[in-house]
């Protein structure tokens, strides 16, 4: 990059926003001596998106609806009922760590509506809470973090531990693998959030139809029953269980789930599928297993940091 890390933020806080698997990891870990970003303070601009996303575009269930915009990052938050759903894959295509299929029961939650975006992110490293994303550029963007025309973009390259940073900034936390696939599948059995259409560019970005990330919200009609967004292709998303190769070692806890207590690899799932992923890789029951951060490692370390993609990013949830 041409320009400094801290002229380039400076820069971007000043400009108007305009209205299976395969992963590419790094570990490396940032310089010691990274400037401190001066990001944006506000994210407003996205909001306007999505509303407007709801109104023209609503879901099934929309009439039913609760909905509310977190005071800290200005992240649309949707409202998720108390309920049980059938959790698993249930479709001729499920994998072996997808099953067995069993039913769940969940308290009630709220769950961002979009994957965090990189303005958003970039408040929390004003903040001096957050870390820079370990890669400031995309998949195929070379200045993506920094640049204003990708403000409302999904923030990649963090790993596991700078979301679970960042969601316990925003006063939220990572949600459950449980959590996550009721917010994208509902309490029917559809194979994805929309329903059991084949996917195509107008419901998600996948198989690298795009090439790269899409702006957060683009993709309405492929909205899940309760109007979450973005929860197929696009980025994967980290979600805070462990992972298990299946659901055998978890069965007699059925009611709030968490997943494994430990995990000896520190690898952690991962829901949704991401911009190059096939279509069979997008269905909400899918599984993947990506390194996480080991917080017990010295903070120095690539064991600390665990890998990250520019295919991953991340959402989170918060109890009712």
């Amino acid at each position: 990059m041409k320009i400094s890390i801290t002229v380039a933020l400076i820069f971007l806080a000043a400009c108007t926003l305009t209205p299976a698997p395969v992963f590419e990891s790094t570990a490396t870990p940032l310089p010691t001596n990274t400037p401190s970003p001066i990001l944006p303070t506000s994210t407003e601009a996205i909001l306007p998106t999505a509303a407007q996303t709801l109104t023209a575009e609503p879901s099934p269930t929309a009439e039913s609806l609760t909905n509310r915009v977190s005071t800290v990052d200005q992240m649309p938050q949707v409202y998720i009922p108390a309920g049980t759903f059938r959790m698993g894959g249930m479709d001729v295509r499920r994998a072996l760590n997808e099953l067995p299929e069993h039913d769940v029961t969940l308290d009630a939650l709220w769950m961002d509506q979009l994957e965090v975006t990189n303005a958003m992110y970039g408040l929390c490293v004003s903040a001096d809470v957050c870390t820079l994303p370990q890669e400031l550029k995309s998949q195929r963007r070379p200045e993506y973090f920094l640049s204003p025309e990708f403000k409302d973009y999904p923030v990649v390259y963090v790993t596991w531990g700078q979301a679970k940073t960042y969601c316990e900034w925003a006063g939220r936390r990572l949600p459950t693998e449980a959590e996550w696939e009721r917010a994208g599948r509902g309490d029917d059995f559809r194979t994805f959030p929309w329903g059991e259409d084949k996917a195509n560019g107008l419901l998600a970005n996948f198989n690298m139809l795009v090439g790269d990330t899409s702006r957060v919200g683009t993709y309405p009609a492929g909205a899940s029953p309760f109007g979450v967004l973005d929860m197929a292709g696009n980025v994967a998303e980290w979600v805070n269980d462990y992972y298990s190769f299946d659901y055998s070692n978890v069965l007699e806890i059925t009611l709030n789930p968490t997943g494994p207590e430990t995990s000896s690899s520190f690898h952690r799932v991962v829901r949704g599928g991401s911009l190059g992923d096939a279509e069979i890789n997008i269905r909400v029951a899918k599984r993947s297993s990506v390194l996480g951060s080991n917080l017990s490692a010295r903070p120095d370390s690539n064991a600390y940091l665990g890998d990250s993609s520019p295919r991953i990013g991340f959402r989170c949830a918060q109890d009712e």
